[in-house]
Order: C-alpha cells, then structure tokens, then sequence
C-alpha cells in the first residue's frame, strides 16, 4: 500500500488493513514505546530498531496515516514510533499536512456519521419487519394494519437505498459486486 493510497482511504478501511497485516502484532509492544526513566542514547537505539521493523511492514503507510490522523506524537518528547515514524516526526507532517489531514479527519466523521445512519436504518426496517400488527377493541381492520407496515417497511427500505446508493456512487461502487 502506498502513501497517496493510505490517504484515499477512511478510518475503518485503515484500521482493517493494518489488524489484517501489520507486522507488529507478532513484536514486542514495547519496542515502539520508549519506558519511563530510559536513558535516550537506549532510546535512540531502540527507536533506530523499531524503525527499521517498520519500513519491511506491508501496512507501514496505513499505520503512519492513521498516526496522523489519531494525533500521535509529542513535539516535546520523543517517546513512540508508529508506521516508521519518531513522534516528532508525526508532528512535523502533521503541521505540514494540516490541512488535508483536517479534511481526511472531516470526512472520516461524515462516514461514521453516514455509517450510524445506515445501521440505524436498517435495525429500524428488521425490526418493523419482525413485528406484528395486532388490533383491539376499536383498531381497524387486520388487513389495514397489515399494509401499513408494508407502508412503513417500504418507506424505511427507500431511505436506507438512497443512503446506500449515494455512498457507493461517492466511492466508486455504482454497481454492486
């Protein structure tokens, strides 16, 4: 995966490639944190090494981007490496890339704002599938009640299509696979 591919990408599309094929999952967690007390010339060494893991890690790219955009990183203390990069050097990028990081950032809450809305949705049509309209003294007919939950599980299908298809038309998925 690339640089400029890691930045097409969204938050959760991210975090699934680097679960699916860091390297560091099967590393000592403790070689990307510098302990409490360390002396810095142990630090520098430990971070060269770390460093060094990363640049052969497949999701290198993926990790930084999502470095960034999660704030990793300390002008003040050099204290992590995360996607082969020191935290001051998180820091710099991320003031050189402020602004596409702050629309990458925008779009990643737009998503998940459009994701909730989508499962929203949809528990609301299984649920309203799932029920069963019963009458009591008074209450119209079966029948009646019966098209109008066919009339609100249509209504809830239409909402969660436009949705869905307004979502695949901005990514690239017009069709469905």
């Amino acid at each position: 995966m690339t640089s400029t591919q890691a930045r097409r990408m969204r938050r959760p599309v991210l975090q699934a490639a680097i679960d699916a094929g860091a390297r560091c999952t099967k590393a000592d967690p403790d070689l990307f944190f510098r302990a409490e007390g360390e002396p810095p010339a142990t630090w520098q060494a430990q971070r060269a090494e770390a460093i060094r893991f990363c640049h052969g890690c497949p999701v290198r790219a993926a990790c930084e981007e999502l470095a960034l955009r999660d704030g990793d990183g300390n002008d003040r203390v050099d204290d992590l490496v995360r996607g082969g990069r020191s935290g001051y050097e998180l820091v710099a990028l991320r003031e050189l890339q402020a602004q596409r990081l702050a629309a990458a950032i925008t779009a990643d809450e737009a998503s998940d704002q459009e994701w909730r809305k989508l499962r929203d949705l949809a528990v609301k049509l299984g649920r309203e599938a799932r029920s069963m309209p019963t009458r009591s003294g008074g209450m119209p007919h079966q029948a009646v009640l019966l098209r109008q939950q066919n009339e609100r599980i249509a209504e809830l299908a239409a909402k969660l299509a436009v949705v869905r298809t307004a979502r695949r038309a901005r990514t690239g998925w017009e069709v469905a696979a």
